[in-house]
C-alpha cells in the first residue's frame, strides 16, 4: 500500500515537533556546558604531567647513580692513596719514590674531579627536583579540579541521561516522518545557528529566529499553510503560532 502524502499543515506540525524535541536536547547540552570538554582536557593534562614527572624521576635517579659512581671512584682513589703511601716506606730509590708520589697526586686529582662532578650533578638534581615539585603541585591541582568537574558532570549526566535518551529516541522517530528533502534543509539551517533553531513561529509580526519583520502578505500566506515558507533573512522555516497551539498528531 502506497504511503499517503502528508498535508502541508501536517508537515509543518511534524517539523515543529521535531524542533521542539531537538531544542530540549539542546537544553541538556547547554546544561552540561563545556564540562565534557573540560574533563577530557584535564584528563589529557594530568596524563601529560604524570609522564613528565615520571621522566624527571628517571633523570633524578640516573643523576643519583652518577653521584654514587663518583663516590665509588673517590673511595677507590683513597684506597690507592693509602696503598701507595704504605709503599713509600719501602722505596729503594728516587725513581720509585717519584713514581709513587705521582700516582698519589693523580688519585688526589681524581678525587677533586669527582668532587667537582658531584657538585655539578647535585646542582642539576636540585634544578630537576624544583621542576618536579612544580609539576607535582600542578598535577595535584589538576587532579583536584578534575575530580570536582567529573563529579559535577556525573551528577548532570545522572540527572539528564534518562531524559536525554528518551528525547533522542523521540527525535529519531520523528525524523522518519519527514521527507528527506525537508530533513536536509532542517539539518542545514539548524547547524547554521548556535541556538539550533530551524523551525520558528511568527511572533509580533517578526521571525522568531532572526526577529526581522515579516510582511503582512507573507504572514497571511504562512497562516493559510498552503506551502512551506522560509524566512528570507535567515532561512528558518516559518510556522503560524496557531499551528503550534493545535494538537496535530504525527504519523507513526
Amino acid at each position: 500500500m502506497a504511503k499517503v502524502e502528508k498535508s502541508i499543515p501536517e508537515k509543518l506540525a511534524t517539523m515543529y515537533e521535531l524542533q521542539s524535541i531537538d531544542s530540549e536536547l539542546d537544553k541538556i547540552a547547554v546544561l552540561k556546558g563545556e564540562l565534557p570538554i573540560e574533563v577530557s582536557d584535564l584528563g589529557d593534562e594530568i596524563a601529560g604531567l604524570e609522564t613528565r614527572i615520571g621522566k624527571l624521576d628517571e633523570a633524578i635517579a640516573e643523576l643519583n647513580d652518577n653521584i654514587s659512581q663518583y663516590r665509588g671512584k673517590m673511595k677507590d682513589a683513597e684506597m690507592l692513596i693509602a696503598k701507595y703511601g704504605q709503599q713509600l716506606d719501602d722505596v729503594k730509590n728516587n725513581r720509585e719514590y717519584e713514581a709513587l708520589t705521582k700516582e698519589i697526586e693523580l688519585q688526589r686529582l681524581d678525587i677533586q674531579l669527582s668532587e667537582k662532578r658531584i657538585k655539578e650533578v647535585e646542582v642539576s638534581i636540585e634544578a630537576k627536583q624544583e621542576t618536579r615539585n612544580s609539576a607535582q603541585e600542578r598535577l595535584e591541582q589538576k587532579q583536584q579540579n578534575f575530580e570536582t568537574k567529573k563529579v559535577e558532570l556525573e551528577k548532570i549526566i545522572a540527572k539528564t541521561d534518562k531524559e536525554g535518551k528518551k528525547l533522542v529516541k523521540q527525535s529519531e522517530a520523528q525524523r522518519k516522518n519527514i521527507e528527506s528533502r525537508l530533513l536536509k534543509a532542517y539539518d542545514r539551517v539548524r547547524s547554521t545557528y548556535r541556538n539550533g533553531l530551524a523551525v520558528v513561529t511568527v511572533e509580533r509580526d517578526a521571525c522568531g529566529g532572526c526577529f526581522n519583520k515579516i510582511p503582512p502578505q507573507l504572514q497571511l500566506e504562512i497562516s493559510l499553510q498552503k506551502k512551506i515558507i522560509a524566512c528570507e533573512h535567515c532561512g528558518r522555516i516559518l510556522v503560524d503560532s496557531s499551528l503550534v497551539q493545535e494538537d496535530v498528531p504525527s504519523e507513526a
